[in-house]
């Protein structure tokens, strides 16, 4: 095929070829991108589902007869579709924990594409094809968004719900009220994995009375109930007892420990998109949500109160802006296109424009490539499932005497195994624990994991005055991915793991 005539097909199957790229890079995120990025993609997604399989009840997620167990505060939908996802592998013989999470991560890729191609018909019913290419092709191919895609957060896997929810009402031009409840269905659904969803949810329905029109926006706010009271209702009712038992719960610890967690000023997520969309380009984006509001109405006003209400509520973790972060490069690259084409400052000034992007390009490509290649807190991953070659492993200790704080170490890649950990660091010595075990009568360690090579063989030594019989295993370096992060910001202990046996 010539030049000629793939440039023609491109063309004439421009959606076809950007859903293509996107699929393909989150096939590469599917394969390479393992691990997880933080506690809330890990501990309280895939571990808390394996737990139920296995009969632990993890942080006491579940109610346990005679014991008086209150709601966890989290929703229990996501949780409960990588449960279902989890026990149909294992009924088909596939119990290996990485074969398991390549099978999410491979679904999830796939359900991601969602994002990328009802963005693209958002973006042309409102723009028109061009802007909707562009649209298409910085969602399929943002350096953050492969790699996300693949990853267990809520944050990310409501993005699709919102997305077709918002496509169901752009394009219901026969303006049919089945088609209102439907989307209210759809995008209750992200409610229930995500709550803070509901300011989005709420921001929509302000969208349509803008528009005047009331009485679909009646009838959207039934499709959301409904959607919300079986799923949150219904289950909770069931499992607690009473309706919205975990958003209740939820909504009470986020008052009572708003300034628990990290804290930033008003303005942290316009600095945070702003870097992350990549300037000058992020500042062609934002100027685009802005400027051509009215056109974008029905995803401006839902954008903007779920920023604005994250932007107002104390704990400001990056994760809690990803569920807007494609509606905002969509909104910013369609205005944009349409401003650009109009502006004789831009027209005299090309070369500046022009190598805005192609630093953009440049960047972004490098960017794209490291991360959907490389798996993240490999360190621990890896440190489990070494050890998953053992059977009977009832307590091991992680000694992080560099550091003031323990390590949660991730037990799914242990194989069905859910020990005691034991934490050791600068303010619990390792006398001290001890102690405390040969009083209680405690299980013994039987492994040591040494975090971080820094003042290695004086910490060996110590913990040999307290177990003198300790066998060297393995060592496991953290991925380049790691140590990048580690090197950006040392917060991110992504640290060599040496294991020992205690014999």
């Amino acid at each position: 095929m010539s030049f000629a005539a793939i440039i023609e097909y491109y063309r004439q199957n421009s959606l076809k070829c950007i859903m293509l790229v996107a699929f393909s890079f989150r096939l590469l995120a599917a394969i390479f991108s393992t691990g997880y990025g933080m506690h809330d993609d890990h501990f309280i997604t895939v571990e808390v589902a394996q737990s139920w399989i296995d009969g632990t009840n993890r942080d006491f997620w579940l109610p346990v007869e005679g014991l008086n167990i209150t709601p966890s505060g989290h929703s229990l939908t996501y949780p409960g579709i990588l449960y279902g996802t989890f026990s149909i592998c294992e009924k088909i013989g596939i119990d290996d924990p990485a074969t398991k999470m390549f099978i999410i991560r491979l679904l999830q890729a796939l359900f991601s594409l969602i994002v990328v191609y009802y963005g693209y018909k958002i973006i042309h019913e409102l723009y028109g094809e061009k802007a909707a290419i562009s649209a298409g092709w910085l969602l399929a191919t943002f350096w953050f968004i492969p790699m996300m895609s693949v990853r267990n957060l809520v944050e990310v896997f409501c993005v699709p719900f919102l997305m077709m929810g918002v496509w169901l009402i752009v394009n219901n031009k026969e303006e049919r009220l089945l088609k209102f409840l439907w989307a209210g269905f759809v995008i209750g659904l992200a409610f229930s994995i995500r709550f803070q969803t509901s300011t989005f949810i709420g921001g929509l329905g302000l969208a349509l009375l803008f528009k005047k029109k009331f009485h679909h926006t009646v009838i959207f706010g039934m499709g959301v109930l409904i959607s919300v009271f079986l799923l949150q209702g219904g289950v909770d009712m069931v499992i607690w007892k009473r309706p919205f038992a975990e958003f209740m719960e939820y909504s009470n610890y986020n008052l009572q420990h708003a300034n628990d967690y990290w804290t930033a000023p008003w303005y942290n997520y316009i600095l945070l998109v702003s870097g992350l969309l990549i300037p000058p380009v992020s500042l062609f984006l934002i100027f685009g949500v802005f400027k051509n509001w009215k056109k974008h109405l029905i995803i401006f006003l839902p954008v903007l109160a779920f920023f604005v209400f994250h932007s107002i509520f104390p704990n400001k973790q990056e994760r809690f802006i990803f569920p807007v972060l494609p509606f905002i490069i969509m909104m910013g690259i369609a205005a944009w296109t349409e401003f650009y084409e109009q502006s004789s400052f831009w027209k005299r000034n090309q070369k500046l424009y022009k190598g805005s992007w192609i630093f953009f390009v440049v960047l972004n490509s490098v960017l794209l490539l490291g991360l959907t290649l490389s798996s993240s807190k490999k360190n621990r991953v890896d440190a489990m499932s070494y050890l998953s070659k053992y059977r009977d492993i009832h307590c091991f200790v992680v000694e992080n005497m560099n550091h003031d704080g323990n390590v949660s170490m991730p037990f799914f890649y242990l194989k069905k195994q859910w020990p005691i950990q034991y934490d050791l660091y600068q303010n619990v010595p390792a006398e001290q624990m001890k102690n405390y075990l040969d009083s209680t009568g405690k299980c013994k360690p039987q492994f040591v994991l040494f975090l971080e090579e820094k003042n290695i063989d004086e910490r060996i030594t110590n913990f040999k005055k307290l177990y003198p019989q300790i066998t060297y295993e393995t060592t496991i370096d953290p991925s380049f991915l790691d140590k990048v992060m580690h090197w950006l910001n040392p917060v991110n202990i992504n640290q060599t793991t040496v294991i020992y046996k205690i014999n």
